[in-house]
């Protein structure tokens, strides 16, 4: 089976704040389409035998494996076994040297160890180009960190246009429109994805280290304002605009 590529939108210093890892594997197939898994026994496995199969999914899994998924595919067995497997396969990951079985996004992926990351990067060398910018990953934390939030207000908080990069971010799936802002002309608000949490190892937007922690690795001085607590923003829905997300590849509601 052979390694996957990294993802393309991740960043050195980012992936070492954010504690993300490398995917150890990704086979690419369709796990919402498969079937349930039916030896014919109609028996429950032993503990062993089910940690293999888990530890095989898991491993085999493009993106992380939702426990939903699991009890779908596993339907013969007890779901308290199941978890059961998972807790044992964590337990035996911590001690592995080189792999983690870490949650991420809602459910379970075998990656590389943070600390091996220079490692696995010199075998995917050719694709370090592709890292996203210092701009867009500044912008990308302004998000992350006081989401949802609106053009206006990210360029307001950098100090810059953002268009150019919040089109970067929206075309690499890592921000989405989740609203809009209950103001005159009702701005577009953004708000990070499960794909921002898949691509930087976090489990939920609490797994986002301190701010101070993110602007020192990325070599920018943090905005004062991103240190308060934000207020929330009364949020209106889209109304279902079907081609909202499609043609805000240019977003220019501010």
């Amino acid at each position: 089976m052979s390694a996957p590529e990294p993802p393309e939108t991740t960043n050195d210093e980012m992936e070492a704040a954010a504690a993300g890892s490398e995917p150890a594997a990704g086979a690419g197939m369709d796990l919402a389409n498969v079937p349930a898994a039916d030896d014919g026994e109609g028996s429950p496995r032993d503990l062993g035998e089910l940690r293999g199969i888990v530890e095989a999914l898991v491993f085999a899994s493009p993106e992380p494996l939702t426990p939903k998924m699991l009890f779908k595919l596993l339907a013969d067995e007890p779901k308290e076994d199941v978890l059961a497997a998972i807790d044992v396969l964590r337990r035996e990951y911590d001690d592995r040297p080189g792999l983690n079985l870490v949650e991420v996004a809602g459910g379970y992926q075998i990656t590389t160890r943070p600390e091996l990351h220079e490692w696995v990067r010199r075998l995917f060398h050719e694709r370090t180009t592709q890292k996203l910018s210092v701009a867009s990953l500044e912008t990308l934390s302004v998000i992350a960190y006081r989401q949802p939030i609106t053009q206006a207000e990210v360029g307001e908080i950098r100090g810059v246009n953002t268009s150019g990069v919040l089109s970067t971010l929206l075309e690499r799936h890592l921000i989405k429109i989740v609203g809009r802002k209950n103001v005159i002309g009702r701005p577009f608000l953004y708000g990070t994805t499960r794909e921002f949490l898949i691509r930087f190892g976090l489990k939920d937007l609490g797994d986002l280290p301190k701010i101070e922690d993110m602007a020192q690795q990325l070599g920018f001085e943090a905005p004062a304002v991103l240190m308060e607590r934000p207020v929330p923003d009364e949020m209106l829905p889209l109304e279902e605009e079907p081609d909202v997300a499609a043609d805000a590849g240019s977003p220019d509601e501010e």
